[in-house]
C-alpha cells in the first residue's frame, strides 16, 4: 500500500486544471535491476503509461489497485465539452469526467457541491477520503533475487503534457512560442514533492 497525505488546506493539486500530481513507484532487485516501474516521466514531459498523454480522446482512470506498469495513479482534473469529447479548453469545458485531486482534511466527498466535488471512480473508492488516498500495488516479482527495494515518489507538474500538446493545433505566434518553450524544458517540468523507500528482505 502507498498512502498519499494532503497537508494543505485545499485540493492537491489546486487552481488551474493543467496541474497534476502522480505516483511513481519502482521496485528493484538485489542487483539494482528494475523489476517494476509505474509513473516514469519521459523526455517529452509525458508520463509513461498515461492514456491521455498518448491519446487526447482517452484518460487514465483513478485506481484503487495497480498491477501493471501501464497503470498510473494521477491526481488531476479531466474535462469534457458539450459534445462529450475531452478538452483542455476552459471556454469549451462544461463538465468534469475526472477530478480525483486529493481533498483536504475535513472534506466530505459525498456532500460537497458539484463545483468542488470528486468526479469519476474516486467517488466510490473507500480509500479515497478527506486528506489522503491509499493505493494498493500488486507486483509480480517472478524469480527476482532480494532484497527488494520499493521506492515511491510523488511528483507535481504545473503544465501536463496534453495541455501543451493541444496548443499545437493553433497557428499563432503565442501558442507556437509556448509549445517551443515547453518542448525545450519538457524533461524537467516536474518537481518531486515527497518520497519514501522500503526494503523487503529476501
Amino acid at each position: 500500500d502507498v498512502v498519499v497525505t494532503n497537508l494543505a488546506g485545499h485540493k492537491l493539486p489546486t487552481a488551474y486544471p493543467s496541474r497534476r500530481v502522480w505516483l511513481q513507484v519502482t521496485v528493484t532487485d538485489g542487483t539494482g535491476q528494475v523489476v517494476f516501474a509505474s509513473g516514469q516521466l519521459g523526455a517529452t514531459g509525458a508520463i509513461e503509461g498515461n492514456e491521455n498523454d498518448r491519446d487526447p480522446l482517452r484518460y487514465e482512470p483513478h485506481y484503487t489497485e495497480i498491477r501493471t506498469p501501464g497503470q498510473v495513479q494521477i491526481y488531476e482534473v479531466v474535462m469534457r465539452n458539450q459534445a462529450g469529447a475531452l478538452t483542455t479548453g476552459l471556454l469549451s469545458a462544461v463538465a468534469y469526467v475526472k477530478d480525483n485531486r486529493i481533498a483536504p482534511r475535513g472534506f466530505d466527498k459525498h456532500t460537497a457541491p458539484a463545483e468542488v466535488a470528486v468526479h469519476g471512480s474516486a467517488t466510490d473508492d473507500s480509500d479515497f477520503g478527506p486528506g489522503e488516498d491509499r493505493v494498493n500495488y500488486v507486483v509480480d516479482v517472478g524469480d527476482a533475487s532480494g532484497p527488494l527495494t520499493i521506492e515511491a515518489r510523488l511528483w507535481y507538474q504545473p503544465i501536463g503534457f496534453r495541455w501543451a500538446r493541444n496548443l499545437d493545433a493553433y497557428d499563432t505566434f503565442e501558442t507556437k512560442r509556448f509549445v517551443r518553450y515547453y518542448d525545450a524544458m519538457a524533461s524537467t517540468t516536474a518537481r518531486m514533492l515527497a518520497q519514501t523507500t522500503r526494503t523487503v528482505p529476501p
